[in-house]
């Protein structure tokens, strides 16, 4: 743990690097290619955390082109976030749309420990009116989820292209990896 703290660029980069030869190496190379020939056919729409705890291709156990991926902090929506979900339903025809809040969130920690400062006070605030005056951080992750899947229903309610897509909510906990249903 105390070798990533030290890290310098130079060596992060390196181990980036060695991670994509890996990466090429040992991944399902067909896969890969026949997803850059044919495109892209993704079965789910997952919004989630940015945290590095959080890889939605590996909690449920997708493979590439499987998930559509939005990922950021504390799983919040602005029309950048919307606009790649319409995106992803419209033209890529995902039927399903995952909001994946997660245990120990540091947004969340954030917002009910003061909110933030900086670009950093955007995300709270929205975090801090999803939970209202819920405290707990487990309740307020779980109160998080909902509210960008319930505001996601009302954003899409008047776009006929979304019409059959299920919107769902749920939390991931980082130790167990089970995902709860909301």
């Amino acid at each position: 743990m105390e070798e990533k703290k030290t890290m310098n660029t130079e060596n992060i980069r390196t181990r980036l690097d060695q991670g994509n030869r890996k990466y090429i190496t040992y991944s399902n190379h067909a896969l890969r290619l026949r997803t850059a020939e044919e495109g892209q056919h993704p079965y789910a729409i997952v919004v989630c955390c940015s945290d590095s705890r959080v890889i939605p291709e590996q909690i449920f156990s997708a493979d590439i082109g499987d998930l559509f991926v939005i990922r950021v902090a504390g799983n919040v929506l602005d029309k950048h976030q919307l606009g790649s979900i319409e995106y992803a339903a419209a033209h890529l025809h995902c039927k399903q749309i995952v909001v994946l809040g997660h245990t120990g969130c540091g947004a969340v920690h954030a917002a009910l420990n003061g909110g933030g400062d900086g670009f950093i006070k955007y995300i709270t605030d929205d975090i801090l009116e999803a939970v209202g005056e819920e405290r707990d951080p487990d309740k307020a992750c779980s109160l998080n989820a909902a509210h960008a899947a319930d505001k996601l229903e009302k954003e899409f309610a008047e776009h006929p292209e979304m019409g059959d897509v299920e919107i769902a909510g749920a939390v991931y906990d980082i130790r167990s990896g089970e995902v709860r249903w909301l």
